[in-house]
């Protein structure tokens, strides 16, 4: 199914090649511009299915697509956000993880693969997270409180960070070589021992997310 997309980037070459790989990747690119105000306006009016931003745009190049980012996750909590950055940026990444899901993050020089791209497009459109590996590693570096992880075992913990870059069960049990069984007695177990209570299943792999980023 072509994904229906918005696009911010403020360099011209950048943008123009960005359509051409999106459309590539199957995605139809209903408008590209060049600021997070522009994104945000074509994001009311063609009311696509993901907005692909960068984080630093005009006029300060600091945040602009992450404040833009927001405003569309609370003004239009159904588009999902995929943020393509030159940089792991760890406070912006925490933010949009903090705001919910369907939110990706990967870096630019990453999203020349095609099937990299379109699987990312798909997984935050239907409500998923998209993290990068360098990103998930930066911002492990930046814990500044106690250890929440202290009591899971390596392979806990090796689930939760494939759980972070937005693996699913099936994903997860393959590139660990393990059964589904085992892969969701791993889960269930780092929910207790994360002190996460029953609710949906999403909303506590998000949870287990964050205390994983720190």
């Amino acid at each position: 199914m072509t994904m229906r997309v918005v696009l911010a980037e403020d360099s011209v070459l950048l943008r123009e090649g960005l359509v051409r790989l999106l459309e590539e990747a199957d995605a139809t690119v209903l408008a590209a511009v060049g600021d997070g105000t522009a994104l945000v306006a074509a994001v009311e009016e063609h009311q696509p299915e993901v907005a692909v931003v960068d984080v630093r745009m005009p006029p300060s190049f600091t945040d602009e697509g992450l404040r833009a980012a927001l405003e569309i996750r609370r003004r239009f909590p159904s588009v999902g956000i995929l943020v393509l950055s030159q940089y792991v940026e760890e406070s912006y990444a925490t933010d949009l993880l903090e705001a919910g899901g369907r939110v990706g993050y990967l870096l630019k020089d990453r999203v020349s693969k095609l099937a990299d791209l379109s699987d990312a497009l798909s997984r935050v459109a239907v409500g998923g997270t998209v993290l990068d590996p360098e990103v998930v590693s930066a911002l492990l570096t930046k814990r500044r409180r106690r250890d929440p992880l202290a009591e899971l075992s390596p392979r806990e913990r090796e689930v939760l960070e494939l759980m972070a870059q937005g693996r699913t069960n099936i994903a997860i049990g393959r590139l660990m070589v393990i059964t589904q069984g085992a892969v969701e007695k791993h889960i269930s177990s780092i929910f207790t021992k994360l002190g996460l209570p029953p609710s949906s299943d999403d909303h506590r792999r998000v949870m287990a997310v964050l205390a994983w980023l720190g």
